[in-house]
């Protein structure tokens, strides 16, 4: 058996936007993790004794993260799906003229 590519890919003109989006949106995370970290650090006590929707602050935020997580993939997806349809659709118009 031959483990070969799957298929053959355009080229990917949108790589550069790609990267910046998945940079901005790592640093957006990163600094609400930071913010979980530091009450965790800080106030640990908060964490325990806050109590929102019947849970405390820790299983609250930590939840939150992981729903903002999926979010994010979810944006990051869309906005990256649009711009390479926009790119490949110049890079075919410009290959035209």
């Amino acid at each position: 058996m031959f483990h070969e590519p799957s298929k053959t890919d355009n080229p990917n003109y949108a790589v550069g936007y790609k990267s910046k989006l998945g940079i901005l949106m790592f640093v957006i995370y990163a600094v609400i993790y930071a913010g979980f970290v530091a009450v965790n650090v800080a106030k640990p006590v908060l964490m325990e004794k806050q109590i929102i929707f019947g849970q405390n602050l820790a299983v609250v935020y930590g939840l939150g993260l992981i729903i903002f997580a999926l979010i994010l993939a979810m944006i990051y997806n869309h906005l990256c799906t649009c711009q390479e349809r926009r790119e490949s659709k110049n890079a075919a118009e410009g290959g035209q003229k």
